[in-house]
């Protein structure tokens, strides 16, 4: 039986400054003065359209991604959340997060965003190198990125956590933890930290930039970084995420556990399970701001539905899990795929013959070379 994990709630706020030639995000440069109010109403009518697949459903959590979701002022996160709170039911505890980009920090703002009922900022530092900050396309520069933080912080937020990411055109293995000194200084409770990937659909994979790090210096930063983030009192708890005791970032564990999600907003994914229908329905909502502003509210916002077959939930469920170093609960497996769980037993005993996986206990772990060869250990579930 398919049973109902727990919820949050994703909203996507489309607008940047500028589209960093790395992304791949549905973002789209602000161009002049942006519809705040308009926009807050059409996430409100999208949320209403969406309601009857959650009804009565706790929100354990709620993120608000980009874009640039603190080019928003916080009137108007205030005003989404005080309606979305009217007509969903939001755990007094929820985690809700804002995405931030440390270019759009002003004096004042986080006080409102703290009194809105975020609790937790997501900044987009990247690095602390201004050389590298440039070659990214970043807005900001280093100091700008401090000052953010403490900003951030003078106004009682202390779960922060600040994306960093190494393999930088121009980075070498001490500039890389030049960047990891600086964000330890700053005592986030949580930091990002992945490598820098050419997209599709980018400038950068379009026209790659020079001086990316070879695959054995990429590596040699990656194990490097790692023992610095150790030694800091940051646990490796998934892939790309290391946190303080108790931080971890509960919206995206919720994601890597495989659990639902209420996407609304521009571009916006959900995936929400119907328990009586035993079915998982896959939405995703109209790219483009505009469209899916004038649409907000009926179906024609609905960019496509899709319904998961059962002999894709097994690898969607590892795909996400096997993310986690904890792994997972076969009972959860059960649960939120409605499979039996000897629908992984011929993968799992392959994965356990090359030591990429253990079980035991009624749960599965990646090991560390398990880790390493990730992609090879999910293409058994395939």
């Amino acid at each position: 039986m398919l049973m109902p994990p727990p919820l949050s709630l994703y909203v996507h706020l489309p607008w940047c400054v500028r589209k960093c030639p790395y992304c791949d995000f549905n973002s789209h440069a602000a161009g002049g003065e942006l519809p705040f109010d308009a926009y807050v109403d059409a996430l409100v009518r999208d949320l209403e359209h969406d309601l009857p697949l959650v009804w009565g459903r706790p929100v354990h959590s709620v993120f608000f991604g980009g874009g640039t979701p603190s080019l928003f002022p916080p009137a108007a996160i205030d005003r989404f959340l005080q309606a979305a709170s009217a007509r969903l039911r939001i755990a007094p505890d929820a985690e809700i997060t804002l995405e931030a980009n440390p270019g759009t920090a002003e004096h004042g703002r986080f006080d409102g965003y703290r009194a809105a009922g975020v609790n937790r900022v997501s900044f987009g530092i990247q690095s602390f190198d201004d050389g590298c900050l440039q070659r990214l396309g970043r807005i900001h520069d280093s100091s700008e990125a401090e000052a953010a933080v403490k900003l951030a912080q003078d106004a009682g937020l202390d779960n922060l956590n600040l994306d960093l990411m190494y393999a930088l055109p121009g980075q070498d293995l001490a500039m890389a933890e030049a960047d990891l000194a600086r964000a330890f200084a700053l005592q986030p409770a949580h930091i990002s930290h992945y490598q820098l990937t050419l997209e599709p659909n980018t400038v950068f994979f379009a026209r790659p930039p020079q001086g990316i790090p070879d695959d054995d210096l990429a590596w040699d930063i990656q194990e490097r970084c790692q023992a610095l983030l150790a030694q800091a009192g940051y646990a490796h708890y998934e892939t790309s995420a290391y946190a303080r005791p108790g931080r971890q970032c509960a919206h995206n564990l919720n994601y890597w556990r495989y659990g639902d999600y209420l996407g609304i907003g521009a571009g916006a994914h959900a995936k929400i399970t119907l328990g009586a229908e035993q079915a998982i329905l896959r939405r995703w909502k109209q790219r483009h701001p505009a469209a899916w502003m004038e649409a907000a509210g009926s179906a024609a916002a609905i960019g496509g539905d899709e319904r998961i077959e059962p002999a894709r939930r097994p690898f969607e469920f590892m795909l996400n899990a096997l993310r986690l170093h904890e792994g997972f609960a076969l009972a959860d497996f059960e649960a939120r795929t409605g499979l039996a769980r000897h629908a992984l037993e011929p993968a799992l005993a392959e994965a356990a013959r090359r030591q990429w996986l253990v079980a035991e206990a009624g749960r599965v772990r990646p090991t560390a070379l398990g880790r390493r060869f990730a992609n090879d250990v999910m293409t058994l579930f395939l």
